[in-house]
């Protein structure tokens, strides 16, 4: 087989592996915005505590998530059309796009690395702020309701085993409806039940991020090899 032949079977090669980031930009899309309007995550970080929001650290994650997913169907579309028309330009520009939206995926694991515990220590310290002043105050009615808003949505009730005691026993309206004192005491505790749906979320975008990084390096390998080829094939 020839340059050119070489050449015929990179082309169709990187068409493919483009094709399926295509795909990938779309799925890393859809999964983001489906995260972003997650009902637990939304009805539990749109709480206010007085004139203080819940935090909202976890929607940068996805935000970045959103905007590479974007990106990726672009760069995908731009691969492509290259490839097809073995443009020395386009692989160029097609191959910079890959570089920089790797470096930016590399930034945001390593963002995401840092601070996925930092997320749901930030949330559990609102919910307990909250649960402190529903128990402490028969008026602060902000307070129960963020408080019956965490329970509800994640079915728990109480931060620890003394908390959930004291609540089921003396504010057993916090705990979730339809609950009697023995059933809150079963229940898991608030604080796993945070912890287990934040490191759930951002275990699916790890695993994202590594399969399209893998992807990535594939097609970088490649579209510089069709440059080559396609420069060598005009040489002849």
């Amino acid at each position: 087989m020839g340059v050119e032949g070489c050449t015929k079977c990179i082309k169709y090669l990187l068409f493919v592996f483009n094709f399926v980031f295509w795909l990938a930009g779309g799925v890393i899309l859809g999964v983001a915005l489906w995260l972003r309007h997650d009902p637990q995550t939304t009805n539990l970080l749109y709480l206010e505590l007085g004139d203080r929001p819940a935090p909202n650290t976890f929607y940068v994650g996805i935000y970045i998530l959103i905007a590479v997913g974007a990106v990726m169907m672009f760069v995908g579309f731009l691969g492509c059309y290259g490839a097809i028309q073995e443009s020395q330009c386009l692989l160029g520009t097609f191959f910079t796009c890959l570089v920089i939206l790797f470096a930016c995926e590399v930034a945001a694991g390593i963002w995401g690395f840092v601070n996925k515990d930092q997320i749901a220590k930030d949330v559990k310290q609102f919910y307990d702020q909250a649960l402190q002043q529903a128990i402490m105050d028969d008026d602060a009615n902000n307070a129960k309701a963020v408080v019956k808003t965490f329970h509800e949505t994640l079915n728990c009730c109480g931060s620890n085993a003394l908390t959930t005691v004291t609540t089921s026993v003396f504010k057993n309206s916090l705990c979730p409806s339809s609950s009697n004192v023995i059933s809150n005491l079963l229940k898991e505790d608030c604080h796993g039940k945070i912890d287990e749906l934040f490191s759930g979320k951002l275990y699916l975008i790890g695993i994202a991020a590594i399969v399209v990084a893998v992807i990535m390096i594939f097609e970088m390998i490649l579209s510089m090899v069709l440059c080559c080829g396609i420069r060598s094939s005009s040489v002849y």
